[in-house]
């Protein structure tokens, strides 16, 4: 993929063996690329003539060109402690993330945000949704190294004054921060702002109504985690009286702004409230096999109409292994049920995984598709291999036996990012090597609690009791 590595230099045509477009693969297609944007696509000889006078040619024989997947749900300064949170219960935020995110300086933020971009570019994922840390730097931190790795991503400022039983910031510095986070990036860049609440428990009223306005004001998301776990409803209705979305509803905070991470526990009352208001969900599977209380009715919501992207609360970062998750989720929990055995089709989750996770993030249109105009952000995925041939049907074949390792390169912004999965311009190794010895110290000085052993200390338990 050597000859890809000048593609931001000059207009270049693209001629794979397949293009992904919403329709399904399309043989004998081409794409135009200029400028970082899609120029052109279509049928090889009418793309051809529309290109400039000895434009680059790439031929890329055996090989589907698709959109870059969307991860609509992501904590990017998470990365150091994900592994250590297997087998544990519900809400680790108050155990591992808020411990761990309060013992992390701007160096722990950098190391940690570079490495889980570098993992969600390898995974497929040319656009991430950060919903916010709690580590006690400007959010610049994170904006700087996704911006200089070459993920896109759709920056969270959280915008909480509640806290340990009481209020911790006075709501008109929460509105003043988030105004000054609404209009430092530029709107051509890789940085798209967005508003956070972590839970609305989080938050009092004026707040939830005050973050609602300005997100719709300024045509950006509003993330929120939403009815994820038991523990989070109930806490809300001995609080209130009411369940989150209840309560969210209640406020008017209801609307196309919302997006809903997990929105797992839902009533039917609930599903109608949140289809009504145009609101967007991220459906996260790995993360409720991983450590929740239910899996979010995702396909119910898709056959109603429903906004949903694909998400993977910080998990693992691999997109093919959030398809398949979030098809098998569904099959599991209500298909077998009621005798469905396609479960949405394949496609389904396909489409979540790139322009629903679009929509959901507020970039409808601009990524997730390959379409003039849209953002050149793509995967080049090696077919000629054994898990492709015969192939008889890609999207299905994308969602259930497609893996990263066929990512033979990742392109953002019209520009090759990764090759074969390691960048092309920065020394993933040296990166590798200090993330080991960062992520030692933040983790060994955080106030951390777990519940589940260690798969080894859980394994001799087990034999002792032999």
């Amino acid at each position: 993929m050597t000859q890809l590595r000048t593609l931001h230099e000059a207009p270049t045509l693209l001629i794979p063996d397949q293009v992904l477009l919403p329709t399904g693969a399309q043989s004998g297609h081409a794409v135009l690329v200029d400028g970082g944007r899609i120029a052109a696509v279509g049928p090889v000889e009418a793309v051809a003539a529309e290109a400039p006078a000895g434009v680059a040619r790439v031929e890329l024989p055996n090989r589907l060109l698709m959109p870059g997947f969307v991860d609509a749900h992501h904590h990017l300064t998470q990365t150091f402690g994900k592994s250590l949170v297997f087998g544990e219960p519900s809400e680790i935020f108050q155990r591992v993330w808020v411990p761990m995110e309060k013992h992390m300086d701007a160096e722990a933020v950098e190391v940690a945000t570079h490495l889980a971009a570098w993992e969600s570019l390898r995974g497929g994922f040319t656009t991430v949704a950060d919903a916010g840390t709690r580590a006690g730097v400007d959010v610049s931190a994170i904006a700087d190294v996704t911006s200089a790795v070459g993920l896109r991503c759709v920056l969270g400022v959280i915008c909480n004054d509640l806290g340990g039983g009481g209020r911790t910031t006075d709501l008109a510095e929460v509105v003043a921060a988030a105004e000054r986070h609404l209009s430092r990036w530029d709107a051509d860049g890789l940085v798209h702002p967005s508003v956070a609440i972590s839970i609305p428990e989080a938050a009092t009223d004026d707040a939830l109504v005050v973050i609602t306005s300005l997100a719709r004001e300024a045509g950006v998301p509003f993330q929120t985690h939403l009815n994820e776990h038991l523990a989070a409803v109930e806490r809300s209705l001995v609080a209130s009286g009411e369940r989150p979305l209840e309560r969210l509803a209640r406020l008017s905070a209801l609307g196309p702004e919302l997006l809903a991470a997990h929105a797992t526990l839902l009533t039917p009352r609930e599903i109608r409230l949140l289809g009504e208001a145009g609101s967007a969900i991220s459906y996260n599977p790995v993360a409720s096999s991983w450590k929740g209380n239910s899996v979010a009715p995702a396909l119910l919501m898709h056959e109603l109409g429903m906004r949903v992207g694909l998400g993977t609360d910080g998990t693992r970062s691999d997109a093919f292994r959030l398809l398949d998750a979030a098809e098998t989720a569904q099959r599991l929990t209500w298909g077998m049920d009621v005798g469905d055995s396609s479960s949405g089709g394949g496609w389904t989750w396909l489409e979540q995984g790139l322009r629903g996770g679009a929509d959901a993030v507020g970039l409808a249109g601009s990524i997730g598709e390959i379409a003039v105009g849209a953002h050149a952000d793509l995967l080049v995925v090696n077919l000629g291999v054994p898990e492709f041939v015969p192939s008889w049907d890609v999207p299905w074949e994308l969602v259930r036996i497609a893996n990263r390792d066929q990512i033979d390169a990742v392109i953002v912004a019209g520009r090759l990012r990764l090759e074969g999965g390691w960048p092309v311009d920065w020394d993933g190794q040296a990166l590798l090597d200090r993330a080991r010895e960062v992520s030692e110290r933040v983790v060994s000085n955080s106030s951390i609690t777990l519940v589940d052993p260690p798969a080894s200390t859980h394994r001799e338990t087990w034999m002792n009791e032999r």
